[in-house]
């Protein structure tokens, strides 16, 4: 049969080349990711010496918000809070010695939003948590929120806050107070969607003249690309409609920003930094913690974007083998898929290599 068609039989041997090089890449590519470390889902706070040791005095309190939406719009998916925008925030802020309150716009048990390849140690510390998961399954509903008892409001992300955060007027009550009176305000991802319809005593909108951040279109639309027709509005669109300066970073890479009181950023990678941000503003110095795996990988890539390859690979041979640093190898990956979902096969493998060259790093440290 081959001899007759000898087209057909050059195409079958190249698909089944292609075959048993897309095999042996896989295996390859999954050799260069972390062992899956069990432990970590037993976390407590006890075992988080940020946490745990040097306890600081009670200061005060901050409210954490979180949306009661359930569901995206009308197309039945499940949504809810980010479970790890309120986490590594409600950490931050009870390190630096205040009291945190959930409230949400209903009030009740709302549903949180797990993704396991971003869960570290803080994140399952939180699950394990009482405290904390009473105040989660029984949040404070926003109309019986007693603002005069708080320091600070916090907005916490996921898609569900781009339905009810907008229109609450609750919040909106709240967000013009605190402004108002110079009381702190912070929003990230998607948490900004409480910002959208605020407007101050004089009339004008909060947002206008403002340097904001959040969630961007272009980060919103590679996840789904039909988000224009599911959400009430882009938020990026919708913030720059309300004449809010928009500070747009790297995709999926750390980016706050900082107005006075007003400090929002632009995606979960951001979190650490906005809470920090938040202590400084409440006019105290961050205690110090140890970097997490994630931000260092964070870092990484933001070096790679702003100045290349080589400078990347200084960065992680510096944080391994100098500083004595982690970096998580799975974000690093994770960045691969994106910058094929964004159709850069430059990046694809350039950022590859960073993954691998991390491995080796990793590799020569295990084996002294």
């Amino acid at each position: 049969m081959f001899k007759k068609y000898p087209i057909v039989k050059k195409v079958l041997l190249f698909l089944l080349s292609l075959l048993v090089i897309l095999v042996c890449f896989g295996f390859w590519f999954v050799s260069l990711l972390p062992s899956t470390n069990l432990n970590i889902e037993n976390t407590t706070v006890k075992d988080l010496p940020y946490l745990s040791e040097n306890v600081l005095p009670k200061k005060g309190k901050i409210l954490a918000v979180v949306t009661s939406t359930k569901t995206i719009g009308t197309t039945g998916k499940k949504t809810g809070y980010e479970l790890t925008e309120l986490s590594r925030a409600y950490y931050v802020f009870k390190a630096n010695g205040y009291q945190v309150d959930v409230a949400s716009t209903l009030g009740g048990k709302p549903r949180v939003i797990i993704d396991n390849d971003d869960m570290g140690a803080y994140d399952f510390a939180f699950l394990n948590d009482k405290i904390a998961q009473q105040k989660t399954n029984n949040t404070i509903a926003m109309k019986d929120v007693i603002a005069d008892n708080y320091d600070a409001i916090y907005f916490v992300g996921g898609k569900g806050a781009m339905f009810d955060f907008p229109n609450d007027k609750s919040i909106q009550n709240i967000v013009k107070e605190y402004y108002e009176s110079n009381k702190v305000i912070g929003a990230v991802c998607h948490g900004p969607a409480a910002l959208v319809n605020v407007r101050l005593t004089n009339g004008n909108h909060l947002l206008e003249n403002k340097s904001v951040s959040g969630f961007t279109n272009e980060e919103e639309l590679l996840l789904i690309p039909d988000a224009k027709s599911i959400f009430p509005f882009l938020l990026q669109e919708k913030l720059t409609e309300q004449g809010a300066n928009f500070n747009k970073g790297e995709m999926y890479l750390e980016q706050i920003s900082q107005d006075k009181n007003l400090i929002t950023g632009q995606n979960p990678w951001s979190t650490w930094a906005l809470a920090e941000k938040m202590i400084e503003q409440l006019g105290n110095t961050p205690k110090k913690r140890m970097v997490t795996a994630e931000e260092n990988a964070i870092k990484v890539l933001s070096i790679y974007s702003k100045e290349g390859k080589q400078k990347a690979k200084n960065a992680i041979e510096n944080m391994i083998n100098l500083e004595n640093k982690s970096i998580d190898r799975m974000l690093l990956a994770q960045h691969t898929i994106v910058s094929v979902m964004k159709v850069e096969i430059g990046d694809f493998f350039n950022i590859l290599n960073l993954l691998s060259f991390t491995k080796s790093c990793d590799s020569k440290i295990e084996k002294k």
